[in-house]
Order: C-alpha cells, then structure tokens, then sequence
C-alpha cells in the first residue's frame, strides 16, 4: 500500500495541531476557576479558618490528544525513516506506537499543575475539613476563609479585592 506524501503531511499537520491544542486542556481549578455550566448556580458557604496547608502535585490530564497527536506524527517520522516498502509500512507502525506513547507522557506533564490542600476549622461548629485546589498563591495559615460548596468545594480568603470591570 503506497500513501501520497500529500496525505503523510496532513497526517503530521493534524498530529502538530493536536500537540498545540494540549495547552487549550489545561485548567488550574483553582479558587477563581469556574465552568461556565455553575454561572448562575446557587451555593452555599461557611466560614472558618486555615490551620494548615501545604503544597501539592495535580496530575495531569490524559484526554488522548498527545497520543492521537504524537502517533500521528510518529507514524510520518517512521515511514519517512523507512524509506521503501515494506520497511516504510513497519518505520511507520513502529512510529505510530512510539510517538503515541510519547504524545501521552507529554500531555500528562504539560498539564500537570501545582495546587494546595488547606486543612480548615469551620466556625459553625469547629469540625476540622481539608480541601485540595489548584493555584500559584497559597492562603496562608490563620486567614479567615470562605469554604464555598457548590459543584466542587473552593477556599476563597474573606478579605478578597474585587476586580474592576469596565
């Protein structure tokens, strides 16, 4: 089975447009992140204090675009490395698994993020909660805090600026 050079560049311009898309999927789910499915959505929160809090890994997503994306582009790799024949047709499987493989490692570490898991004492009745949130500053110990439970569970400081809208 032969296959045009025009079709084995489309198959690597989808591959690289895929691997560009992994930065679109990456959401920090953080305090200020929120789907556009909870706008309008009634929530509840209670007020507490953070006790504690320390730095945590989230794992990174693996939707299959990287390795949609990296088989894609390993599948040209390995057929262009195969030159004729049947070796283009074996360059490219062996391409395609190893670039699939590839693709996947990266997208998990691309969208890996940093987060913070608070341990909270709620003023209404001193229970102890802890939960996990993405984000780049932490809240730290001892700030009264805001536990907003709504499709998931978010720490907001009390004392937050809001933003000016124009």
């Amino acid at each position: 089975m032969t296959v045009s050079r025009s079709v084995t560049r489309s198959i690597g311009a989808f591959g690289v447009a895929g691997a560009l898309l992994l930065g679109g999927c990456v959401s920090d789910l953080g305090a200020n992140d929120y789907q556009r499915s909870t706008v309008g959505e009634v929530s509840h929160a209670d007020s507490g204090v953070v006790i504690a809090s320390r730095v945590i890994r989230i794992e990174g997503n693996n939707s299959g675009v990287g390795a949609v994306g990296g088989a894609g582009l390993g599948a040209v790799i390995g057929k262009e490395a195969g030159s004729h024949g049947r070796n283009s047709a074996i360059g490219a499987v062996g391409g395609a698994i190893i670039g699939g493989l590839l693709g996947a490692a990266i997208e998990n570490n691309a969208t890996e993020r940093t987060g913070f898991a608070y341990t909270i004492k709620l003023d209404r009745d001193d229970e102890i909660i802890t939960i996990t949130q993405g984000g780049d500053v932490a809240i730290a110990n001892g700030t009264p805090v805001w536990v907003e439970y709504g499709e998931r569970a978010r720490v907001l400081p009390k004392q937050t600026p809001q933003p000016a809208y124009n």
